[in-house]
């Protein structure tokens, strides 16, 4: 018999933006335990963002994470001994991660210099509805659109 499931704990909101987003985006973008590494970057970032654009850099992150969010993605399913991709509409909490993770893994692979100069680039680019993680996400819809037909085998 499985035990129950783990309680999530409460974030505490960040002190420059006082929103539990961001957090949980710092806690995605640390590595090794350095929470004030990862802070810096991100603040760095969204200064970067907010220099080049002439806007608020903190607006602009909220709308390229609202731009690289997926609404659907395809889940493998064996049925009959074939395998079928079928679009499956994704989970708010999931929705969120997603979009944290690859904005950050795509900021990674970037060309720059910096990370908070890889992930500015990124932001701004997504924000724009280019980049490689909107990319992922048109992808990923296009996908679960061409596996429509599947989507009866739904659990």
């Amino acid at each position: 018999m499985r035990k129950s499931q783990a309680k999530k704990l409460p974030l505490a909101p960040d002190a420059r933006f006082n929103d539990k987003m961001v957090t949980r985006f710092v806690n995605n973008l640390m590595w090794s335990g350095k929470k004030s590494t990862a802070i810096k970057i991100f603040y760095d970032a969204v200064d970067k963002v907010s220099k080049t654009t002439n806007e608020d850099g903190y607006e602009i992150w909220k709308k390229a994470l609202a731009n690289v969010t997926p609404s659907v993605e395809v889940r493998s399913r064996r049925i009959g001994g074939s395998t079928f991709q079928i679009p499956i509409e994704v989970r708010p909490d999931r929705k969120i991660s997603l979009s944290i993770k690859w904005l950050i893994r795509y900021s990674r692979e970037r060309n720059g210099k910096t990370m908070a100069d890889k992930l500015a680039n990124e932001i701004i680019s997504a924000s724009k509805g280019e980049g490689a993680a909107f990319k992922k996400k048109e992808d990923t819809h296009r996908m679960a659109d061409a596996n429509k037909a599947f989507s009866h085998f739904r659990i």
